[in-house]
Formats: structure tokens, sequence, C-alpha cells
């Protein structure tokens, strides 16, 4: 999995996607998602295994996750409830806001 971690006005931004699906375009026939290198890649990111993305949400304020793995592993976590994960052309999305 791509990990970024990016401070911004609103506090700690973790992003978090399956490698192979950097540079794609997902559609579930209501909205698209694009998964950008501008977004989830670029220089900040890394490789990171589990235990590295899970540290991360709980130190974000705001996550986004894209993949199937992505997104597995913040449900498995306890910190995204699998209601709320969004199905596009084959893929996972789900979002995380800590208030």
């Amino acid at each position: 999995m791509l990990l970024r971690e990016r401070e911004t006005p609103e506090g700690t931004l973790v992003s978090v996607c399956d490698a192979e699906c950097l540079g794609e375009t997902y559609d579930n026939g209501r909205a698209s998602l694009s998964v950008s290198e501008e977004f989830y890649g670029g220089d900040d990111a890394v490789e990171a295994d589990p235990e590295t993305v899970v540290a991360a949400l709980h130190r974000a304020q705001v996550g986004n996750l894209v993949g199937r793995e992505a997104v597995a592993v913040a449900v498995d976590a306890g910190l995204v409830d699998e209601e709320a994960v969004l199905e596009f052309d084959g893929t996972r999305h789900a979002q995380l806001l800590w208030l």
C-alpha cells in the first residue's frame, strides 16, 4: 500500500491506496473516483504495511482510502464501518474523519 501523510490547516490528512490503484479512475454509475499521483503518490508517499497504515490513521484528522487491501486494513482495525464503504468499479473506497 502507498501511504501519504501531510499537514493541512485542518490537521493531518492521510491518504492510502493499494499500489495498483494509483493512476486509475473508477466509476460506480453515480460518481467517479480518480486515484491521482498528486493526492495518493508523489515523493512523500511510502510503501506501508498494515501496522504502519493503522498508526497513521490514528494520527489523522482525515483519511482517504482506496483499494481492497487499504480499506480492509481500516475495517479490520475498527476504524471504518463496513457499511460506510463504497464500491467503485471493482475497488473499494472509504473516508475517515475524526471529530
